[in-house]
């Protein structure tokens, strides 16, 4: 069973690392990405598989952003905004946060990782590039055993992108009144 984490293990981390790939860079939110941001999550592409299929109105994007941001400081880890390297254009987002999901079995003190990408980028790669590069980082720091996932079984896409990136032995648990897979990877 996983420890959860004290604040006194908790290193230091003022604003999250930028991770750079071939086609894309993962840096932190700036405010300057909040209409963008809003406008993915109000998406009904985006949000089919999350939240019951409900978009996210202009508050709840506010608010997502500013966990994003303070993810950081109080894990260690947390959310990466994902950009076009050639254009510049915001394309979603992906990282870890600790949700303090009450599910069984219990994942707190596990990352959990996440993604969303804007309709007009899915489907070219962009969340297994960007998912890589996360994992590699998490692993690099050498704080966790393992991370986790939890997609909704209907969302293939999402179920192909974490199988790439090594996550396995999905288990059918029930989170908000609804099927889900809980997938598990081990650090690399």
């Amino acid at each position: 069973m996983e420890r959860p984490m004290t604040f006194s293990a908790v290193p230091p981390v003022s604003s999250p690392p930028v991770l750079d790939t071939p086609r894309l860079i993962l840096e932190g939110h700036p405010l300057g990405d909040f209409d963008a941001l809003a406008t993915m999550w109000a998406e009904p592409g985006v949000v089919a598989h999350i939240f019951n299929g409900t978009p996210s109105t202009p508050r709840d994007s506010w608010m997502r952003m500013l966990a994003y941001r303070g993810l950081w400081p109080l894990l260690g880890y947390g959310y990466w905004a994902i950009r076009e390297k050639a254009s510049g254009r915001y394309v979603g987002d992906l990282g870890f946060a600790d949700f303090h999901r009450n599910i069984d079995p219990p994942i707190r003190g596990v990352p959990e990782a996440g993604w969303a990408l804007a309709t007009w980028a899915q489907g070219n790669g962009y969340a297994t590039e960007a998912l890589a590069a996360a994992l590699a980082w998490l692993d690099a720091q050498q704080r966790f055993e393992r991370s986790v996932c939890l997609i909704a079984p209907t969302n293939v896409a999402s179920i192909r992108v974490a199988e790439k990136a090594g996550y396995g032995e999905p288990r059918r648990i029930r989170f908000n009144d609804a099927d889900s897979l809980l997938f598990s990877r081990k650090r690399r």
